[in-house]
């Protein structure tokens, strides 16, 4: 799995999100802007002595990234789509995309890809989930879908 953040702002959230990738065997990739410095305390602490076992990799704009990975499958995870993250069968190599704290993925990153945007179901009325639960939620359920290969 491929784990993507766009332009995350909290550290600690990457952090955790970097120790479920840890885990998981997922990959990170980071899209700037970042909200803070890779070097960040926070961030460090909140991934505790994982960072070495995750693969990070940085990309200067979610262009780039699919320029990258043209034969990429990207799907977008946000309030705003219709289907739920359950409706898919994930493979390996698929790209989890998630937005940042405060807004979410970008209208121009969600446009043309609705049948990708995917949602978490939760109670009407509420903003949305953490971040770092999100991604724990949905890679889970990828692992799941497939054995959980390679875990004990």
């Amino acid at each position: 799995m491929r784990v993507v953040l766009v332009e995350p702002e909290i550290p600690a959230n990457t952090g955790n999100i970097a120790r479920t990738c840890a885990v998981t065997g997922a990959e990170l990739h980071l899209v700037r802007p970042l909200g803070f410095s890779i070097d960040d305390r926070h961030l460090k602490r909140a991934g505790l002595d994982y960072w070495h076992l995750v693969k990070v990799y940085l990309h200067d704009s979610f262009r780039s990234l699919l320029e990258d990975y043209p034969e990429g499958r990207f799907f977008y995870f946000s309030t705003r789509g219709r289907r739920l993250y359950t409706e898919f069968r994930y493979r390996q190599d698929d790209f989890l995309v998630f937005g940042k704290e405060t807004a979410g993925l970008p209208d121009h990153i969600l446009e043309g890809n609705e049948e990708y945007t995917l949602r978490i179901p939760m109670l009407p009325g509420l903003r949305s989930i953490n971040l770092s639960n999100s991604v724990a939620v949905v890679v889970f359920e990828a692992l799941r879908q497939r054995g959980f290969p390679g875990m004990a």
